[in-house]
């Protein structure tokens, strides 16, 4: 569930190569040729986060950078576009919970 994104086509190519001969790509937005769509994304991210939703305490969890955004965006319910909107570091931290004001994001990409 976990897993990274499947790029298809894409796969082992950095954006600044795809977007050659794509210049408007962006993976939210169009998927990879062969690969995920974003819809495909985004379920999966909801089924980790219906999971985790589940778990009476916290949960910890490790994956691929585009897959956390996505999980980040389906917790909150937003729409997978945004997505792109959340820049992720290596290595880094970020807690999702709820609050008083439902789903939220309380930490995002710390050291």
């Amino acid at each position: 569930m976990l897993r990274e994104v499947d790029y298809g086509d894409y796969e082992g190519k950095t954006t600044k190569e795809i977007h050659e001969s794509r210049p408007d790509w962006e993976l939210y937005k169009d998927g990879s040729p062969g690969g995920e769509t974003p819809e495909q994304i985004y379920n999966r991210a909801l089924d980790f986060a219906a999971l985790a939703a589940t778990v009476d305490g916290r949960v910890l969890a490790f994956s691929h950078g585009h897959f956390l955004r996505a999980v980040a965006i389906a917790w909150m319910k937003l729409d997978i576009a945004a997505a792109v909107a959340l820049y992720l570091d290596v290595a880094t931290l970020s807690i999702l919970r709820d609050d008083d004001h439902g789903r939220v994001l309380a930490v995002w990409n710390a050291p």
